[in-house]
């Protein structure tokens, strides 16, 4: 299957819109505490769904029969993930957490082979490589001497447990259990697939959230601006996002779709230093060299099922 350019579209919207929604989170921190931000964020976008998804939710009997992969992949996708990252945020920048989030190739190509039984071919390989690498020169600011003494802030290690996370989200995504594959799967279009998404992971970042307020966080500091954010991560980056990552992911697969994914960093540098005033670095370039010369080498190593 060749990538024509509606799945390079709807590979490279995603990470556009997620790269704004890193810059968005930080520019929230100290008006929208992170773990509410995200329930306020999917609450926005399941009432948004509602009109369009809502025969996904009735009979109640289907979703019982299915409980357990939909709370698996509505925490995966919508609770653990967004979460994680608004949290690290906090301590880190959206180039950080992006770039951190670059080496999700690695962790697909991980839980592909070791859960789902896919073995990656060579030019995958080669092209996770080369992502990593353009990782750590950005990491490093192109020293070496300096990527050796790199110490990660909590915000990258809760950027890294997040992206395991969305690793497995996307396998589940294509590889669901026999219920949800053929003539046994629901008649659910999207809106109804990512609303039973969000309705489950609610359930989770509800009580994030609940216990985040009971830590003593402060309340939202409501202003134009504060709204304005507020609807750009509930349907730019999270409906427009999750719809084309969908697409992309089951037509390209997760493999291709993670080296897409690597384009978040340089769209969150150019919007970074557009909004936020954090100047891209010449080592900057080396790196999205790398990562999208990892996209190229990757899907060569795409295989046709």
């Amino acid at each position: 299957m060749t990538l024509t350019p509606r799945l390079a579209l709807m590979l490279t919207l995603p990470p556009l819109l997620w790269a704004g929604n890193a810059v968005v989170g930080r520019l929230m921190v100290g008006q929208v505490p992170p773990l509410t931000l995200n329930l306020v964020r999917w609450i926005v976008a399941g009432l948004v769904l509602l009109p369009l998804g809502w025969r996904a939710l009735r009979p109640l009997a289907e979703l019982a029969r299915r409980w357990p992969y939909l709370l698996a992949i509505g925490v995966l996708g919508v609770g653990l993930y967004n979460s994680l990252q608004y949290l690290a945020l906090v301590t880190s920048t959206p180039i950080n957490v992006t770039l951190v989030a670059s080496s999700l190739p690695v962790w697909m190509l991980a839980v592909g082979t070791l859960v789902f039984g896919d073995h990656p071919t060579r030019a995958q390989f080669l092209g996770a490589l080369l992502g990593l690498a353009g990782v750590a020169v950005v990491i490093g600011h192109g020293s070496l001497e300096a990527l050796l003494a790199v110490r990660f802030v909590p915000g990258d290690l809760f950027m890294l447990l997040a992206v395991v996370g969305w690793a497995f989200y996307s396998w589940l995504l294509v590889r669901p259990p026999a219920h949800m594959r053929g003539d046994q799967r629901p008649p659910w279009d999207w809106a109804g697939m990512l609303l039973v998404q969000v309705v489950f992971g609610l359930s989770v970042t509800g009580l994030l959230a609940g216990g985040e307020q009971l830590a003593g966080a402060p309340p939202i500091r409501w202003s134009w601006t504060v709204a304005a954010a507020l609807l750009y991560v509930s349907l730019a980056a999270s409906l427009v996002a999750y719809r084309c990552w969908g697409i992309g992911v089951a037509e390209g697969g997760p493999a291709l779709a993670a080296f897409f994914s690597n384009l978040t960093p340089l769209f969150a540098a150019m919007l970074s230093a557009l909004v936020l005033g954090e100047t891209p670095q010449p080592h900057h370039a080396l790196a999205f060299a790398l990562i999208v010369g990892g996209i190229v080498v990757g899907m060569q190593g795409r295989r046709v099922r």
